[in-house]
């Protein structure tokens, strides 16, 4: 892969072909963007004031809404105007937040779907992240079960207490269901 300075250097040799000088821009605009996301996730992954409910579900629904938002897909946000300033654990913050980001990278690659929404409840006890979509749905899922992603899943929801759940979504496409215990302080 190129790195954006050669891509740079590219646009200088190609400034005849306005064709390959879109095409390398592109390149250049998603690099940048995907730097800025992973710096982003970084600085938010190692900063301790983040490991609070709050804190975890604030991040996820403004990383889904940028996630789908640049892929073209329709999206909704369900979450409560309130969440619990509830202390939680690095390690279930960073598990939950991979599996979550697992999900809504699986709506966008593999799902083939037009439409998304990310659906958060808060119960006494635990949280539960819903992630929803209407693309092909769960069929032939059975047989790739040993996929890395939903292994991944899985186990990182298994480490921290919590549940992994996948399956058909009431109108079609699937539904990834992430839930989290709550340790009340």
């Amino acid at each position: 892969m190129l790195r954006p300075i050669q891509k740079g250097e590219l646009v200088e040799s190609d400034k005849d072909s306005p064709q390959d000088v879109e095409e390398h821009a592109r390149q250049i605009s998603q690099t940048a963007r995907d730097t800025t996301r992973s710096l982003d996730e970084i600085v938010w992954t190692v900063n301790p004031s983040n490991d609070t409910v709050d804190g975890l579900i604030t991040y996820l629904c403004k990383y889904a809404q940028d996630y789908f938002e640049v892929a073209g897909l329709r999206y909704r946000l369900d979450a409560p105007a309130q969440v619990p300033n509830t202390p939680i654990p690095p390690e279930v913050r960073h598990n939950v937040f991979l599996a979550a980001k697992e999900a809504v990278t699986n709506v966008v690659r593999h799902a083939q779907a037009t439409a998304a929404r990310l659906r958060v409840r808060v119960e006494p006890e635990a949280f539960v992240l819903e992630i929803e979509d209407n693309g092909r749905g769960v069929q032939g899922l059975e047989n790739k079960s040993t996929r890395n992603g939903l292994r991944n899943m899985r186990k990182r929801m298994e480490d921290v207490g919590g549940q992994f759940s996948i399956g058909p979504a009431p109108e079609g496409g699937a539904v990834v269901r992430l839930t989290v215990p709550i340790k009340s302080a």
